[in-house]
């Protein structure tokens, strides 16, 4: 192996022991089958978002690459995946996000031993917000509808519930009508089957609850409460549901040309505008205010790096918020008597941008296929974490192509001296 390689560069700046102590606690050693080592397991968590794989896809190319077992901690060579793709769910939800909280500071350790100013890092922040996209479908009501039916069918089928009719043949036939939605004349019959399939979904949901027995019921509560809560929400209310399996979605208008509107979480980042290193990501379930997102993702920073940053420059979205404790908040107003140091604060602050494209596009961040709100938690922390790995092995391959280059340089300087001293001497 090449022992220049920025894995293996990572592999021997991380402190392993760091993650086998903090995450030993979740362990018992004597009840149960083995677990997997601890290092193992975290490799594959780092490697996974920082070469924007699926677990699957992870296990499998965990196989076939050298540079991946070595990074896990493998002294030989193996044919076979390290473990099964569940297992990475199930150490996820092990570690939870304080787990996931100890890489992105360990990643955050490294860069400033890494950066030749690293005591500077954090005095001055970017502040900035996005939206963490759900894997779902774009939603409607209709889609939530014939979801509600098909859930009953499945739930009366698992019970053997014989429904007084069961709606299937009608269901097809009024999804036909459904289609013609927006030729000429087919919108009134469209909305006529669109108003018939809730009430199909309402008549199925109110029976099984009137014809499940009582030692199902309770398992089942949780998702007829929320079936009825779809077929009762209304266009114009505040806190709905846009999916049966991620009920915590939330609906973002971010104020795009190309996609209008988002559902996801709102999630909060803080970038060091110096070294461009990540010291803060979290994420937030409520449609919050900009401003109501500083006192907590402040908190995190102070977790993760140590200190609090003397000045934040964030964007006009944070309107309402001039100082947290002792961090100044900067927002962009007219002002014509604004420092040249101010303005190209101000304007540095646009650097945070492609920092969070490069998230959503190399690093998971743009579709978030993990379950639930620890789910959405969890993705952002490590999303940043492997971002923060990345700067620091593009510092090592630049460093290694400017070494090549002096040497490169060093050796035409002797070949042109040594060519000088010889049409000297007359050769």
């Amino acid at each position: 192996m090449d022992q220049r390689h920025p894995l293996v560069l990572l592999s021997h700046k991380i402190r392993w022991s760091v993650f086998e102590e903090s995450f030993s606690k979740h362990y018992c050693m004597n009840n149960g089958r083995p677990s997997k080592p601890i290092r193992l397991m975290s490799g594959l968590l780092i490697l996974k978002h920082l070469r924007n794989l699926s677990d699957e896809n992870l296990v499998l190319q965990w196989s076939e690459n050298v540079y991946y077992q070595y990074f896990c901690g493998e002294q030989y060579f193996q044919c076979k995946e390290p473990c099964a793709a569940t297992e990475l769910i199930a150490f996820r939800q092990r570690i939870g996000e304080e787990g996931v909280e100890i890489l992105l500071r360990e990643s955050i350790r490294i860069n400033k031993e890494e950066d030749k100013d690293g005591d500077g890092i954090g005095a001055v922040v970017s502040i900035d917000t996005t939206v963490q996209e759900k894997n779902i479908t774009y939603p409607t009501d209709d889609k939530l509808y014939k979801k509600i039916i098909k859930k009953c069918w499945k739930i009366s089928e698992e019970e053997c519930i014989d429904l007084r009719q069961s709606y299937r043949w009608t269901v097809k036939r009024l999804g036909y009508a459904q289609r013609m939605n927006r030729t000429k004349y087919g919108h009134k019959k469209a909305r006529k089957a669109n108003k018939k399939i809730k009430i199909i979904a309402g008549r199925l949901v109110r029976e099984l609850a009137r014809k499940l027995p009582l030692t199902k019921l309770g398992f089942y509560l949780n998702d007829l409460k929320l079936y009825q809560r779809v077929l009762s929400q209304k266009r114009t209310d505040t806190d709905k549901i846009y999916s049966l399996h991620e009920p915590h979605v939330k609906c973002y208008t971010k104020g795009k040309d190309h996609k209008k509107y988002e559902f996801g979480s709102k999630v909060s980042i803080v970038v060091d505008q110096q070294s461009g290193v990540i010291l803060g990501a979290i994420n937030f379930t409520e449609n919050v205010h900009d401003s109501k997102t500083i006192p907590e993702v402040l908190e995190q920073m102070e977790r993760l790096h140590g200190q609090k940053p003397k000045e934040a420059y964030v964007d006009r979205g944070y309107r309402g918020i001039t100082q947290y404790e002792q961090t100044k908040i900067y927002v962009p107003k007219p002002n014509k008597k604004i420092s040249k140091v101010t303005r190209r604060k101000h304007s540095r602050r646009a650097a945070i941008e492609p920092k969070i494209g490069h998230l959503k596009s190399d690093h998971r961040l743009k579709v978030n296929f993990l379950k639930g709100i620890i789910g959405d938690q969890m993705n952002i922390i490590l999303a940043a974490c492997a971002l923060n790995f990345k700067r620091v092995m593009n510092l090592w391959i630049t460093e290694a192509i400017y070494r090549w280059l002096l040497f490169y340089r060093l050796i035409q300087e002797v070949y042109l001296n040594c060519f000088a001293q010889k049409l000297k001497m007359g050769f």
